[in-house]
Parts: structure tokens; sequence; C-alpha cells
């Protein structure tokens, strides 16, 4: 199975780097890339009213994404904890 393309959304990419915990970060970014592989991983739960937006969860942390099965991509479209990250 070929693997999808991972983009991370410069404002997500900042949602990373201020996470206080480099431990957090560490497991965050692994279950990031892990959706290269497995864009709809066992777990993971489609957005409601957004067709395209699923999320994961990584302990307390919530990973926004879209997926693009025609070209094979994941964006990263926003890092945070839950009680944050969907507003």
């Amino acid at each position: 199975m070929e693997r999808y393309e991972l983009t991370i959304k410069a404002s997500a990419a900042g949602e990373l780097e201020k996470l206080r915990f480099r431990d957090d970060r560490r497991r965050i970014v692994k279950r990031i890339g892990q959706l290269a592989d497995s864009p709809r991983p066992r777990g993971c739960e489609k957005l409601s009213g957004r067709t395209d937006l699923y999320r994961v969860r990584q302990g307390d942390f919530r990973i926004v994404y879209a997926v693009d099965d025609e070209n094979r991509r994941v964006r990263i479209v926003k890092i945070g904890q839950r009680r944050e990250v969907y507003r």
C-alpha cells in the first residue's frame, strides 16, 4: 500500500511547538507519522458537520486533519487539547 503525503498547516505546526512537554510533542509527532500509512486508523472519528475532517486522540490532545484520497495526502489542520481544539 502506498503511503500518503503528510502536510502540516503552519498554525498547526505552531500549536505543536507551543506544547510544554517534549514527551507530548514526541507522541503527537509519532501519531502524525502513523497517519501516512493509515489515514483512518481505528479510533479516528469524522467530525460532524464537516465532510472532509477527521480527528484522532493522543492522550489529552486531538489531531484534526483532512484526507485527500485522490491525491494521497493527509493535511494536519489543528493540534490542541480536547477542550480547546474544536473552537
